[in-house]
C-alpha cells in the first residue's frame, strides 16, 4: 500500500529474448519447430539400455552424437567428466539460448571482447529432477553392502559401501548442479537458484527469476529446466508412481500417449528441457534484441496428491487465477493453452477440472498445445520446453501439428490437428506435479 500522494514505482518488464531447447529432436530451435510443423514424434524403443524388463520399453531419447563438449569453452571440458545428463542438457541448452539471444558471455570472449553484461548482473534459476544415477556407480558400492545372506545391509552401507563411489559422485548427481555448472560456464555472479518439483520446475523458475528482474538484482537471468528420465533408475521410479504406460516395444508409441484420454494408459519418458533467456526489457531494447514474448503473469498453487479430481484440482485452479489477475487479463483474453497434458489420466483429468473451473463455456474454443506425443512426458524438463514452444507459437503466429490416438472430452480442443495459422496475443502455460505443486505462466506478444 503506497502513501497519499505518492507514485507507485514502474514496475520492469521481462521478456524472453532467448530459447534454447533441447529435445529428442536434436539442440536448438530449428529441429525442435520443424518437427513440431510436420507433426512428427520423436519416440521409439530405447536405446540407452536394455528396458527388456521394464514394463514401458519406449523412450524419447536426444538423438546419437549429443556430446556436451561441444557447448562449453574447451578450458571447462574437464569438468564435463562429472556432469550427469540432467546436467549435460542444461549446459547445452544455456549455450543454445545465449546464441539465440546474441548475447555474449564471459566463458565465450575471445581477446578483446567483452561480455554483454557484468556477471553481476546476470542471475541463474534452473529447474531440475531428483538425478537419477548411474548403475555401473552404484554396483561396486552395493557389492560391499550386503550381509552374509547377501542381503543388503545399511550398516554396511555406511561403513564400507559408501566407500566404493567416486570421489566426486555427489557433485554429478545433486540437482543444483545444472545451476552450477550454467553459472560457471557464462560467468553469472547474480542471484542463483534452484527448484526440484517435478513437472512445475520449470515454470517456477521462470516465476522466480522474473522476480529477480523486477526488483533490479538483475538484468538478465538464464532460466528453465531439464530433466532425463532415460535410465533404469528413472524408469523404475515411475513404475512406482504408476506413471508409465505398458507398453509394446514395436507398436506406434503415439497409440499410447493420448492426453486427456480417459482410457489413457499412462505416459512414455523422454528427457531434455529448456534455457530460456529472461531480460529486463529496456535492456533488450537498447542491444536492439528481437524478444519472443513477454512474461506477463505468473502463479504457484499446491494441491492435495490425493483425493477426487476436483480436490487435486485446486492448486492449478489457483495458480492460473494468479496468473490471470497478475497479469490484468481475463480468461476470455487468452488465446492458446500449454497443459502438462502428461497422457496419464488420474493426472490429465485433474489438470481438465482446473482449466474447466477457470475457463468455464469458453474452454472447448481455446486451443490446447499438447507436445507428449511428440516429445514424451520430459518431467522437470517440459517447463522448459513448454515455454519455448509457447514463444515460438507468438513469435510464428501459428499452431503445431496435434497428435492424438484416442479420444478426448468434447470440451477440451486437444484431438488430431494440422498445423495452422491463428491470431495469437497471449498464450498460458500451465501444469500440475507429481508431488502437487502447481504453476502457470501467461506470455503475450511483446510491444
Amino acid at each position: 500500500m503506497h502513501k497519499t500522494g505518492t507514485i507507485a514505482p514502474m514496475r520492469r518488464r521481462v521478456v524472453i529474448s532467448g530459447l534454447g531447447p533441447v529435445s529428442c529432436f536434436g539442440v536448438g530451435i530449428d529441429p525442435l519447430w520443424t518437427a513440431l510443423l510436420e507433426g512428427r514424434s520423436g519416440m521409439a524403443r530405447v536405446r540407452a539400455f536394455d528396458a527388456g524388463g521394464m514394463l514401458c520399453q519406449l523412450g524419447a531419447e536426444i538423438p546419437d552424437g549429443f556430446s556436451v563438449r561441444d557447448f562449453v569453452p574447451k578450458t571447462y571440458r574437464k569438468a564435463t567428466k562429472v556432469m550427469a545428463r540432467d546436467i549435460e542438457i542444461a549446459v547445452a541448452a544455456a549455450r543454445a539460448a545465449t546464441l539465440d539471444a546474441n548475447i555474449l558471455t564471459r566463458g565465450f570472449c575471445e581477446d578483446g571482447q567483452t561480455p554483454t553484461y557484468e556477471g553481476a548482473r546476470i542471475g541463474c534459476s534452473i529447474g531440475a529432477g531428483l538425478i537419477a544415477a548411474e548403475i555401473p556407480e552404484l554396483s561396486a558400492a552395493f557389492v560391499t553392502a550386503t550381509n552374509d545372506a547377501g542381503a543388503f545391509d545399511y550398516d554396511k552401507w555406511g561403513t564400507e559401501g559408501i566407500n566404493n563411489l567416486t570421489p566426486l559422485w555427489l557433485l554429478k548427481y545433486l540437482p543444483n548442479m545444472l545451476a552450477c555448472h550454467v553459472t560457471i560456464v557464462h560467468g553469472a555472479e547474480g542471484p542463483s537458484n534452484t527448484i526440484t518439483c517435478a513437472e512445475a520446475s520449470g515454470l517456477l523458475s521462470v516465476g522466480e527469476s522474473r522476480a529477480v528482474i523486477e526488483r533490479s538484482d538483475a538484468e538478465l537471468c538464464f532460466s528453465g529446466s531439464a530433466e532425463s528420465k532415460i535410465s533404469p533408475l528413472g524408469y523404475n521410479r515411475l513404475e512406482c508412481a504408476k506413471r508409465l504406460a505398458r507398453t509394446d516395444p514395436d507398436a506406434d508409441p503415439t497409440s499410447f500417449v493420448r492426453p486427456f484420454d480417459p482410457d489413457a494408459p499412462g505416459s512414455i519418458p523422454g528427457e531434455g528441457g529448456g534455457i530460456l533467456l529472461l531480460e529486463e526489457r529496456e535492456a533488450a531494447r537498447s542491444r536492439n534484441a528481437r524478444p519472443y514474448a513477454e512474461i506477463l503473469g505468473f502463479g504457484a498453487g499446491q494441491s492435495p496428491i490425493r483425493g477426487d479430481a476436483k480436490a487435486r484440482s485446486e492448486g492449478l485452479t489457483n495458480a492460473i487465477e494468479r496468473a490471470l489477475e497478475d497479469a490484468e487479463v481475463a480468461p476470455g483474453e487468452v488465446d492458446a493453452i500449454v497443459p502438462g497434458a502428461q497422457g496419464a489420466a488420474e493426472v490429465d483429468d485433474a489438470e481438465a477440472a482446473a482449466l474447466r473451473e477457470v475457463f468455464a463455456d469458453r474452454l472447448p474454443n481455446i486451443p490446447l498445445i499438447t507436445l507428449t506425443p511428440n516429445l514424451g512426458s520430459t518431467y522437470a524438463g517440459a517447463g522448459g520446453l513448454a515455454l519455448s514452444v509457447a514463444a515460438l507459437c507468438l513469435r510464428h503466429q501459428t499452431l503445431p501439428a496435434r497428435l492424438h490416438a484416442g479420444r478426448c472430452p468434447d470440451d477440451l480442443d486437444a484431438g488430431p490437428a494440422p498445423t495452422r495459422d491463428a491470431r495469437l496475443r497471449r498464450i498460458l502455460v500451465c501444469t500440475t506435479a507429481l508431488g502437487g505443486q502447481n504453476a502457470a505462466v501467461l506470455l503475450a506478444t511483446p510491444e
